[in-house]
């Protein structure tokens, strides 16, 4: 069995919060500098942009010595660099930090932040704002929330811990319930336990449910719900696939107030566009520290404004 490389520490310090990229040269390939593997690995389209990172010296090696663009290609090598960080709006909420102790931070994330840094929000994400006001360059997220999805993350704060706290997610160890305002049905029969195979695929933005093996399940229960139409309510997944419950409560007819994807994918809201946001809140998160023992219970004490300030939201 082939050995994993031993990953050398990164010579690059973080920027802003976020890592620099590590990119490692692959065994075998017909690059004869470490520049055209980047070209072509980053695409043609940047190829300018390559060579300006070399020519200033940006693209570094482990020794943490500037890589020249002519260096012969080398099987294996690691090199790291610091991408380009895009244009971010800010979101102008607040990141709640609920718990906080030697091995692991709870934050209550608003709508409209990112877990983790992904595509074109890379600051403005929770793992990213927390290194740097908290000061724990380590940090690393455990699981992920969706970003328009409010509520509860855990994130860990030392790199060797991280793997048996994101085990009792994978394990399912962990009980997550969630709050939703939707429309109401009378004729919708409720508690129920709705299970179905979704499918995401890479590209698409919305998931969609398909015949097969149920691979998502979720316990769906009416809290309570205004005469005027909307409803409050709890929902509790045993599994987690991607937007498993925005697709579950579509299938039942009462799709999440301010989703933009179910049950017709909007187009996007112009950056800066905090109005409306998605009605699903991670309201709970309870599990046994892996690493101590102890019996965490943990609850947001957010609200969703399309509850407690209800208006008309039929054009969401």
């Amino acid at each position: 069995m082939r050995r994993k490389p031993r990953i050398p520490p990164s010579p690059l310090p973080q920027r802003h919060g976020v890592d620099p990229v590590r990119v490692r040269l692959p065994i075998e390939g017909p690059w004869a500098t470490v520049r055209e593997h980047l070209v072509e690995r980053l695409g043609p389209a940047r190829a300018g942009v390559v060579d300006g990172m070399f020519e200033a010296g940006k693209i570094v090696g482990a020794d943490g010595r500037a890589v020249a663009s002519d260096a012969p290609y080398e099987p294996g090598m690691f090199v790291w660099f610091h991408r380009e960080l895009p244009a971010e709006v800010p979101v102008p909420f607040p990141l709640d930090v609920v718990h906080r102790d030697e091995h692991i931070v709870v934050a209550d994330k608003p709508h409209f932040l990112a877990t983790t840094p992904r595509g074109s929000h890379v600051t403005e994400t929770a793992l990213a704002r927390l290194r740097r006001e908290l000061g724990i360059p380590a940090l690393g997220a455990a699981h992920r929330l969706d970003r328009l999805t409010a509520g509860l993350v855990l994130f860990t704060v030392r790199p060797e811990e991280r793997g048996a706290y994101q085990s009792l997610f994978r394990d399912k160890r962990v009980f997550k319930e969630y709050e939703a305002v939707a429309p109401y049905d009378p004729g919708l029969a409720l508690p129920r336990t709705v299970r179905s195979r979704i499918v995401k695929e890479r590209g698409v933005l919305a998931a969609y449910e398909v015949e097969g093996e149920p691979n998502a399940v979720s316990r769906v229960e009416l809290i309570e719900h205004r005469a005027d139409g909307p409803g409050r309510y709890r929902l509790v997944p045993s599994t987690g696939q991607t937007h498993q419950l925005r697709v579950h409560m579509n299938a039942l007819g009462v799709p999440i107030l301010g989703d933009p994807l179910y049950p017709v994918v909007k187009d996007p809201v112009p950056a800066g566009d905090f109005r409306r946001p998605l009605q699903l809140l991670a309201r709970a998160l309870e599990f046994t520290d892996p690493v101590t023992g102890v019996e965490h219970r943990f609850r947001s004490t957010r609200t969703l404004e399309a509850w407690s300030s209800y208006g008309d939201r039929s054009g969401q």
